[in-house]
């Protein structure tokens, strides 16, 4: 058995489990390890398969983490080779025939890239921020994180109704207009991550503190009290622990990922450029 680590940009799939009707990232790999001869057609999937975890709709990925019965020729080349641009594996290594990419992670962590620009003293910022990206001070929302993490009952930040026992660290950085949240556990509730990075701009922005002790209160929040989950498009897996497994580096591989992301990060600059061009040629 191997397992493969795996990246992909979520915007153009409707999560990563697999879905009848629309793309998800689980079809995309399927369908290429069809093509390879590699899918069990009695099983609806490949033989010994399981991943890591099951990303929202618009959540990408760096480190996702799938294993499946297979020769020594599938490599991540030969896996990318079927694959769309947007989905690249790009390290594998060989694990027990037990292994499970679900139940065998310790540690999960994910990183999302909040814009949350800094209030200017005495001057108007260039371009305001819209609603709902509210100025963030620093020290508020990181004291949001701090009070958001430890073992908790996240029943109010989830939709989930069991298993909402779970013990989270994070941390948080400033990096220009975007402060970086990185929170890690052994596993997560569905849009825990994203909702409790809602609750940190939202007591970063000014709300009391009182509104994360709420958020933990055995009454159900609904309606204004509640907390939404944060856009998806912030969030990256960005690590899957599994003890004893060292995955190993496919360079090949590795440069078809930079090429692919290379060329979407020129493409986002550009729609950036643009966007501002607009604000410019309307402004005052």
């Amino acid at each position: 058995m191997r397992a493969f680590r795996v990246a992909y940009d979520g915007r153009p799939y409707y999560g990563f489990q697999r879905q009848p009707d629309v793309p998800t990232v689980e079809g995309a790999l399927f369908d290429a390890l069809a093509k390879l001869g590699l899918y069990d057609e009695t099983r609806h999937r490949p033989s010994g398969y399981a991943a890591a975890g099951r990303t929202d709709a618009g959540v990408s990925a760096v480190a996702q983490t799938v294993a499946f019965d297979c020769l020594d020729w599938c490599t991540p080349r030969a896996v990318n080779s079927e694959l769309p641009g947007t989905v690249r594996a790009w390290a594998a290594a060989d694990v027990p025939d037990d292994f499970h990419a679900t139940h065998d992670a310790s540690r999960r962590e994910y990183t999302y890239h909040l814009y949350a620009p800094q209030a200017v003293d005495g001057a108007k910022k260039r371009y305001p921020s819209p609603e709902p990206y509210a100025v963030v001070d620093d020290d508020r929302a990181r004291s949001a994180l701090d009070a958001v993490c430890g073992e908790r009952d996240f029943r109010n930040l989830t939709p989930d109704d069991r298993n909402t026992i779970r013990t989270l660290s994070g941390s948080l950085c400033r990096d220009g207009d975007f402060l970086v949240l990185t929170v890690s556990a052994p596993g997560f509730a569905r849009e825990l991550v994203r909702r409790s990075v809602s609750l940190v701009r939202i007591v970063g922005s000014g709300a009391p503190m009182e509104r994360i002790e709420r958020a933990f209160s055995a009454d159900s929040l609904e309606g204004r009290d509640g907390v939404p989950p944060a856009p998806a498009a912030g969030l990256v897996l960005t690590g899957v622990d599994y003890p004893g497994v060292e995955f190993e580096r496919d360079e090949d591989a590795i440069a078809t990922v930079r090429e692919v992301f290379g060329a979407s990060r020129v493409e986002g600059a550009v729609r950036t450029r643009v966007c501002e061009t607009v604000l410019d040629g309307t402004a005052e």
